[in-house]
């Protein structure tokens, strides 16, 4: 019989038992997610453990977890052992580690998820993904350490995020999406392709005044011709930054900063706007028009001021 947690609540269990074991020792972070799947389930369900946990060839997928074949106790947590990031590796493992916690009994033959169910952290998305990436962001990336990293207050840059990365073993867009949640500040991280948004992501402050883009079920929103995004010639060693004036990105100033990744053919932009606005000068994402209409109108330039 499994309990019925929440993922933030099985998340903080697992972080007080590596908390009581580790303290703050060297050997804290990352966390050794294999290891501590296999551990735990063996004492907490001994009859129905995680027994494996290993890469194989995974075409189409970049993790799943499967139930053990007839005759043999408990499940499996496999990875695509094709992902060359280590980092990305780690956090597809505590993905499944989430749903084998969380949504084992709702899926006895086991659950495969694609690249997009671990880049995807939004609302709109598959409840059972989103809840299985909040276990895994909760238990690699501690909010009460990463805020001691990076303090709420304080504007980072894509190397201090990566050095988060690095400490948690995480990619440098988990990291990215973990600052997010917390900063006080107002920020939009932008994953783009061929000059085309592919999804976005927005802090608290930010969405509440309208910077954000809404890219579910929408058509494509390309990118503002004059972002970094767009002019990948501008980058150097594939970083870049740029202040950029009002009606870039959105009706006002902000800075872009942005990595073009080779191996994964995308644009990572993240978007520092003014820390305080009038509120007036965004409309309010909860109001009747389209917030793609919204978005257009900004980045056509006829956005409010």
């Amino acid at each position: 019989m499994t309990e019925n947690f929440s993922p933030q609540r099985w998340a903080n269990t697992l972080t007080l038992l590596l908390n009581g074991v580790h303290g703050t020792s060297a050997e804290r972070f990352p966390v050794n997610v294999p290891e501590l799947a296999k551990e735990f389930t063996r004492n907490r369900f001994p009859d129905d453990p995680v027994a494996m946990v290993k890469g194989a060839s995974l075409p189409g997928f970049d993790g799943a977890l499967y139930k053990a074949p007839p005759g043999k106790k408990g499940w499996g947590i496999i990875y695509n052992d094709g992902i060359a990031s280590k980092g990305r590796i780690n956090f597809t493992i505590a993905h499944e580690f989430g749903h084998y916690l969380v949504h084992r009994l709702q899926f006895p033959d086991g659950i495969e998820c694609a690249p997009q169910d671990m880049m995807r952290w939004d609302s709109e998305y598959r409840q059972m993904e989103a809840q299985a990436n909040e276990f895994a962001a909760s238990l690699l990336m501690p909010l009460d350490d990463f805020r001691r990293q990076i303090d709420p207050k304080h504007k980072p840059t894509l190397d201090d995020l990566g050095e988060c990365a690095v400490r948690y073993g995480v990619s440098l867009v988990a990291a990215t999406l973990r600052w997010l949640q917390y900063t006080e500040r107002r920020a939009v991280l932008v994953v783009s392709r061929d000059g085309y948004i592919l999804w976005a992501r927005s802090s608290p402050t930010a969405l509440r005044t309208g910077a954000y883009f809404k890219t579910a079920g929408r058509p494509p929103i390309p990118v503002p011709d004059s972002s970094l995004a767009a002019q990948p010639g501008l980058l150097t060693n594939s970083k870049g930054q740029l202040e950029h004036d009002a009606d870039a990105w959105f009706a006002e100033p902000c800075e872009e900063i942005a990595l073009a990744s080779d191996q994964y053919d995308f644009t990572i932009s993240l978007l520092h706007l003014e820390r305080f606005i009038r509120p007036s000068r965004f409309e309010d994402p909860t109001e009747d028009e389209d917030s793609f209409d919204v978005m257009t109108r900004r980045m056509d330039g006829n956005g409010p001021r």
